[in-house]
C-alpha cells in the first residue's frame, strides 16, 4: 500500500506548474550534470496519477471550501480549511473508505488553522499534519511548544487503539544530517534544540521516522527556499516525515523522497507498507 505526502504551497498554483521529470535516477538529481531541465510532465494531475497513491495527503492548500473542484476517478476526498482564508490547510484523497474521519485534535485553541486531518481505517488511523512553523525571530515558538505537546497526546491516544501513521510538513529538521547547514541554521525555525527535542519525545513515545530508520545515512531533502538558488545548489532541510508506530516497522516496505518533483517548495515523500484493507 502505497502513501504519498506534500505540502504543495498553494493548491491553485501548484495544480498549474508542477512538473516531473522523465527518465534519470533520483539519486542523480543533485548532482551537476543533472542540473540541465529535462522534458518534464506537467500538471500536479499528472503527478497525481503517475504516484498512483492509495492515499494521498497534502498541507498548506491554502484554499477555502468551494475555489478549486479537484476530483480524481477511484478516490474521494477530505478537506480542513483554515478560517483565515489563503493560509495554511490540509486535504486526504483516498482509494479506501474509512470508518471514520477526524478534523483537528480536538482543542480549541489549536483547531482554526486546518491542521490536521485523520482518518480510520480498519487497522490503523491516518493523520495529515501540518505543524505550525515558528516563524521569523521564534515568535510563535511558546505557541508552537504548546502545540506540539498536545499534538503528542492526541497521536498517544490514537496509538492505544490502533497503530498510527502520521504524515506531513512537521517544520523541522530532526537531526544535522537533515539539514545543508546546521551550524548556521542552530537558532532558526524548524532548527531549534526546543523544535528538536520535541521530535524526539515523540519517537520516545514508540514511533519511528521510517526514512531514517530504512535510510539512516542518506542525506536527502524535501524542502528548499525559493531565495539563493536553494535548490540548484541542494541547500534543503528534511522537514517532510512519514512517522509510523514502532509495531508497524516490521510492515514497512520502503520510504521516498521524490526530489525529481516540482510545483513547490517542498517535495512528495513516500511510504509502502506491507498492508492490505
Amino acid at each position: 500500500m502505497r502513501f504519498v505526502s506534500w505540502n504543495v504551497n498553494g493548491l491553485r498554483a501548484c495544480v498549474g506548474k508542477a512538473a516531473i521529470e522523465r527518465g534519470g535516477s533520483k539519486e542523480g538529481f543533485d548532482s551537476p550534470e543533472h542540473e540541465q531541465a529535462r522534458p518534464k510532465v506537467n500538471g500536479f494531475s499528472e503527478v497525481f496519477r503517475q504516484l498512483d497513491a492509495d492515499f494521498f495527503c497534502l498541507q498548506e492548500t491554502k484554499m477555502q471550501a468551494g475555489q478549486l473542484d479537484l476530483q480524481f476517478e477511484g478516490y474521494q476526498s477530505f478537506w480542513n480549511y483554515a478560517d483565515k482564508k489563503g493560509y495554511s490547510g490540509t486535504a486526504i484523497y483516498t482509494k479506501h473508505e474509512p470508518l471514520s474521519v477526524s478534523y483537528g485534535i480536538g482543542i480549541d485553541l489549536h483547531d482554526h488553522e486546518g491542521r490536521v486531518i485523520t482518518l480510520e481505517m480498519a487497522d490503523f488511523f491516518l493523520v495529515c499534519c501540518y505543524t505550525p512553523n515558528s516563524q521569523d525571530g521564534l515568535k510563535r515558538l511558546e505557541y508552537r511548544m504548546s502545540w506540539e505537546d498536545a499534538f503528542r497526546k492526541y497521536l498517544k491516544r490514537l496509538d492505544q487503539q490502533k497503530p498510527v501513521i502520521l504524515c506531513g510538513d512537521l517544520n523541522v529538521a530532526h537531526e544535522e544530517i537533515d539539514i545543508k547547514n546546521p551550524k548556521s541554521n542552530r537558532r532558526n525555525a524548524g532548527f531549534t534544540d526546543e523544535e528538536r527535542e520535541q521530535f524526539s519525545d515523540l519517537l520516545a513515545c514508540g514511533f519511528t521516522d521510517s526514512f531514517r530508520y530504512k535510510y539512516p545515512e542518506e542525506v536527502k531533502y524535501s524542502w528548499w527556499s525559493y531565495r539563493f538558488q536553494a535548490r540548484e545548489k541542494n541547500a534543503g532541510w528534511r522537514i517532510d516525515y512519514f512517522v509510523i508506530s514502532d509495531r508497524l516497522r516490521e510492515r514497512l516496505g520502503d520510504a521516498k523522497i521524490h526530489t525529481d518533483i516540482f510545483g513547490s517548495d517542498h517535495c512528495p515523500v513516500e511510504l509502502e507498507l506491507n498492508i492490505e484493507l
